[in-house]
């Protein structure tokens, strides 16, 4: 920035003015997972970006994963996790590590993070207020079902404590774990994307933002120059049988965000700096958006 001349700065802030006026007083829904979070200067540029949506009148929900963590703190115990389909094998014991991390590790880190600032960030697992219900379901693979443990696919959201905290003000922090509605004092592994995504639609979210460690969706991964810019939600179906394990859960999710409602999905590179402000406050934006049929042709 102390590049940039005064008529630069100047074009910069006009540019963002009609999408601060778009977005103002709507529900944004941001997925904060993979390097984004182990890296000390992208956590604190995240909470930067954050605290710029809430500042200006946007209602920001983060919804987080927190799988480097989990699998440093499965190494240091001597627990194996492996992944199928892209999902963990979630074992009790691993189910364990992975609510005492989310919960008790990422999320207090990044809520601290928040608050730092003098927000009002607060925590909140799939348990609190009843948040979210779900149920075990298995990994699907060559048209088979593979038992994967206690990991499991949100069918319920109760929206409504989570709004009112955002109405009052709070920005709220949710751990991606849910209780399994056939097991009432049991604990569901959630994918972070999926939980992002079923959020998200029962908010009625203007948009979802995924955080990822590429630049965005490649036709042709992993070729950089594959990266598609923008994409519907027909052509991103036809696609995702074609993607490998780490992006398919991921773009299963988006799909699952639009068809419950969500007009974009943003798919943006965690590991650039600012690069949420980039994709939701610039013409030209960053990474692949995803529209709803019919809305192709349409802006950010």
């Amino acid at each position: 920035m102390t590049t940039l001349t005064a008529q630069d700065k100047t074009a910069i802030l006009l540019e963002t003015m009609p999408w601060l006026r778009h977005h103002r007083g709507k529900y944004v829904v941001i997925k904060y997972g993979g390097n984004a979070m182990v890296d000390d200067s992208l956590m604190h540029a995240f909470a930067q970006d954050v605290l710029f949506l809430h500042q200006w009148g946007v209602k920001p929900v983060v919804v987080h994963g927190g799988g480097p963590q989990i699998n440093q703190m499965l190494s240091r115990v001597g627990l194996d996790a492996p992944f199928t389909k892209g999902l963990r094998v979630t074992t009790e014991d691993v189910m364990e590590i992975v609510r005492m991390v989310l919960i008790g590790k990422v999320q207090r880190e990044l809520v601290s993070l928040l608050n730092v600032q003098g927000y009002q960030a607060i925590g909140l697992a799939g348990e609190d207020a009843g948040l979210f219900q779900a149920q075990r379901t298995p990994a699907w693979v060559d048209g088979e079902a593979v038992d994967i443990g206690l990991v499991g696919t949100i069918t319920h959201v109760n929206a409504q404590p989570l709004m009112a905290l955002v109405d009052s003000g709070f920005i709220p922090v949710v751990s991606s774990v849910a209780p399994n509605q056939d097991a009432p004092s049991g604990v569901l592994n959630i994918n972070a994307d999926s939980a992002a995504a079923a959020l998200a639609g029962a908010i009625g979210a203007e948009k979802l933002i995924m955080l990822t460690d590429v630049e965005g969706l490649y036709a042709n991964y992993p070729d950089p120059n594959s990266l598609i810019s923008r994409l519907s939600r027909s052509e991103l179906a036809a696609l995702v049988p074609t993607l490998d394990s780490g992006m398919a859960p991921k773009m299963t999710a988006a799909l699952a965000a639009l068809e419950q409602g969500v007009p974009r999905v943003h798919v943006i590179d965690g590991r650039q700096p600012h690069s949420m402000l980039l994709e939701v406050f610039t013409d030209e934006g960053v990474g692949t958006m995803i529209t709803t049929d019919g809305n192709e042709g349409e802006d950010q």
